[in-house]
């Protein structure tokens, strides 16, 4: 009887021992899955091609998506076209006749698809009612839906960034293509076809300002004034915005100033200035930093802010591009935390086919994920040719999605992330890459 009696404690102590195994087994599995970052798989026909077929696309400058999950893409246009992609250009100084009739010319500066990768609305160019960028950068849609984008204007010279030297009149081939533009376009030409003659062409001021659109193009508001940069303290210029994120909750813009190295806050309807800080959430403007070095302390001041995005919770991210950082703030400006990414990433600036290239640091944009925590914070990497996946709260990398090389799912130069309510990520190219990509959730 006792015998039978320990044959049964053991028998219920090994179920135990079994079933708490089980438990320990599944929480082991869910902490490991808890650390990793979620699994995306490329679209690679996505999105579809343009159906005016000799339309090209530019070097992509920003990707945003809106409430109705279109996303939208913007780029440099003619300018940024290769040599053998610009023939059907008119020739500067020419009687308007291309080079070649087959291919290629600009799509429309901003692009607007649907989910399904088609393009639903195109726009964008030069006007006389505003100056259109030199050089664009980031783009965003607010809750209302219109549209901002930054004119952030060429990249200075090595060893000259923030110092807002005046850029060089736009060449013929960076003439506008969309709705609208065909006005503007022929001043150009014809302003280019006078340059031919003997006669100077008036240099367009630099880029220092961001504009807001309706989100069928029509024009509603500059911030900033193009040529005037009046310093890091202005409360009216700006020198090089790169980025724009809304805060729809308190109607507020806020700007990556990176010519002046700082976020500035403006109300986004007035445009009037409400506040601004500096790295650290510091409030007067520290030395320009030198160039980066691993081994060294970390700078105090930013050297390249190239991205800014708002989470729901109020913290505010903050890329240094080439300072390998992210900075968190909340909105008030108050420093939170900083994380570097790839502290031994380096590069440099170096002179392109179409302009002095910025190709420096592991943290170009970022995006958070759609779920209602937005636990994980997507990182474009352009140098190392990836995007990076962090988990939000401490900013540790769980994962990367992507690798260098130009097959769909590949990355060449990716400089901008943006992530849609279903959680689909897209990713823009700049430089050569000149593409747009669509990433789902899943394997």
């Amino acid at each position: 009887m006792d015998r039978l009696r320990s044959i049964r404690h053991a028998g219920v102590f090994a179920l135990a021992f079994l079933a708490a195994l089980a438990v320990g087994s599944s929480l082991l599995e869910w902490a490991a899955e808890a650390q990793s970052a979620p699994a995306y798989r490329n679209i690679p026909l996505w999105p579809r091609p343009f159906t005016d077929d000799s339309w090209v696309l530019g070097s992509v400058t920003g990707v945003a998506t809106d409430s109705q999950n279109h996303v939208w893409v913007l780029h440099r246009g003619d300018e940024s076209l290769e040599a053998n992609e610009r023939g059907m250009i008119p020739q500067p100084g020419a009687t308007g006749q291309p080079s070649s009739s087959v291919c290629c010319m600009a799509a429309p500066y901003v692009l607007e698809y649907d989910a399904n990768g088609l393009l639903v609305s195109s726009w964008g160019g030069r006007s006389v009612g505003y100056q259109w960028p030199t050089v664009s950068g980031g783009i965003t849609v607010d809750a209302k839906g219109n549209v901002w984008i930054a004119a952030t204007g060429a990249e200075p010279a090595a060893g000259g960034r923030g110092r807002g030297a005046a850029a060089a009149a736009p060449a013929e081939s960076d003439l506008p293509t969309g709705a609208g533009a065909l006005p503007a376009a022929a001043a150009a030409r014809g302003a280019a076809a006078a340059a031919g003659r003997g006669a100077a062409a008036a240099p367009t001021p630099a880029d220092a300002h961001i504009l807001k659109f309706a989100r069928n193009g029509r024009y509603l508001l500059t911030i900033g004034t193009p040529g005037k940069m009046d310093g890091p303290d202005s409360q009216a210029t700006l020198n090089r915005p790169s980025a724009i994120a809304i805060d729809d909750s308190t109607n507020e813009v806020f700007v990556a100033d990176m010519g002046n190295r700082r976020v500035v806050v403006f109300d986004a309807d007035k445009g009037t200035y409400k506040r601004h800080w500096f790295a650290y959430g510091e409030k007067t403007a520290g030395a320009a930093p030198g160039r980066y070095d691993p081994a060294e302390p970390a700078a105090k001041s930013f050297r390249d802010i190239t991205c800014i995005e708002i989470a729901r919770d109020g913290m505010v991210y903050v890329c240094d591009k080439s300072s390998n950082r992210i900075q968190v703030f909340d909105k008030s400006g108050k420093f939170i935390k900083e994380a570097f990414i790839a502290k031994n990433t380096l590069g440099g600036v170096l002179q392109g086919s179409f302009g002095t290239i910025n190709a420096a640091g592991a943290v170009w944009d970022v995006a958070l994920s759609s779920d209602a925590q937005q636990r994980y914070l997507f990182v474009a990497d352009g140098m190392n040719k990836k995007v990076r996946v962090l988990l939000r709260d401490n900013l540790s990398e769980v994962g990367s999605i992507g690798s260098g090389g130009r097959y769909p799912g590949q990355f060449l130069v990716v400089n901008s992330v943006a992530v849609d309510s279903q959680g689909n990520l897209y990713t823009g190219e700049t430089h050569h890459g000149k593409r747009v990509q669509k990433f789902v959730p899943g394997k």
